[in-house]
């Protein structure tokens, strides 16, 4: 197969590309990134000069570009997405724009061009939040969006449902559970954590560390993708989670213990505005229908997740100095 990911060189992009290409080694990608912040082709080096893998940079807005991009593509995977719910308080403007704009642009072009298959990924945010008791979020759960950045997601998601119903497009969904794994960006959980403990710094935890999340290796998640593509009825949701509740402050004492420091390390600071207590999926539609559970175990991942920080400082302090951004251009010999 032909295969157009957007947003291939962001965390879960860059190891979807990563897994497809081990698991399909005759398939074909193209990688359209635009290389906004979060997105690191230092991710993908290791693939640069393969003959089933290309990368473009060009924003997903871009319709000409992407037209150009989806005529002879068999499979079209969504990634690309401002996804970061603090950056979404400060500033919505971005997240419509790409998450919503962007899959529109997406999807007409998927539609012009003989109705390509369309995956897209989405998050467990668009249905809100949960109390203690409240029971796992599920396909049929109703959306109730909390932030600026699940709304975005929200919308997209039922845009790209809309085309399903309307223009026939073979569309699934996913919506999925906090990821966590190497590549990830270090403003996120785990990574900044573990990078800040190496540097000597605190790590700061919203309010009393109460809020919980459902935690996915960035493997499982994409073995579930992948299952949905091979195996997913068209026209329907999944939803993948790790099977793994946690407390912010359960996370942090897992990563002060592997790696040896303790708890005068956290320094609690004050809580994120609107922010959802708890998160959980129900995988059982996937389960059931796909033969897809999580294998990796949290505390399993978590090791490996730290021990891989641990071991690429060069990749993690690039992107907190800034030179992460002149790579494509050393690489590519062209200017952002």
């Amino acid at each position: 197969m032909k295969l157009l990911i957007t947003g291939g060189a962001g965390f879960i992009g860059s190891n979807f590309v990563r897994y497809w290409l081990k698991n399909n080694p005759e398939d074909m990608i193209t990688n359209l990134d635009a290389l906004t912040y979060a997105g690191n082709l230092e991710n993908l080096k290791d693939l640069e000069g393969s003959e089933n893998y290309r990368f473009v940079k060009g924003d997903i807005c871009d319709a000409a570009l992407v037209d150009g991009l989806v005529k002879g593509v068999d499979l079209i995977v969504h990634f690309a997405a401002e996804s970061h719910v603090d950056r979404s308080i400060l500033g919505s403007a971005d997240f419509i724009r790409t998450n919503v704009e962007g899959t529109r642009v997406l999807l007409d072009a998927a539609k012009n061009n003989g109705g390509v298959r369309f995956h897209h990924i989405s998050t467990d945010e668009v249905f809100g939040a949960l109390g203690f008791d409240d029971p796992k979020f599920k396909e049929a759960t109703p959306y109730d969006p909390r932030s600026p950045y699940s709304a975005s997601k929200a919308a997209s998601d039922h845009l790209v449902r809309a085309y399903f119903h309307t223009h026939k497009l073979p569309i699934t969904i996913s919506n999925c559970s906090n990821n966590y794994g190497p590549y990830q960006f270090p403003e996120k959980l785990i990574p900044l954590f573990v990078t800040n403990l190496v540097e000597g710094k605190k790590v700061p935890v919203y309010g009393e560390g109460k809020n919980i999340r459902d935690w996915i290796h960035v493997d499982d998640h994409n073995a579930g993708v992948e299952a949905i593509i091979k195996r997913g009825r068209v026209g329907e949701t999944y939803c993948l989670g790790g099977g793994n509740e946690k407390t912010n402050l359960q996370i942090t004492k897992a990563i002060l213990e592997l790696m040896g420091r303790g708890e005068e390390m956290i320094e609690y600071v004050a809580d994120r505005k609107g922010h959802d207590l708890r998160y959980a999926i129900d995988f059982g539609k996937a389960k059931e229908e796909l033969g897809w559970e999580p294998k990796i175990s949290f505390e399993e991942g978590l090791e490996a997740t730290v021990d891989w920080y641990r071991g690429n400082e060069d990749w993690w302090r690039k992107i907190k100095s800034g030179e992460y951004k002149d790579y494509y251009d050393r690489q590519y010999g062209q200017k952002k």
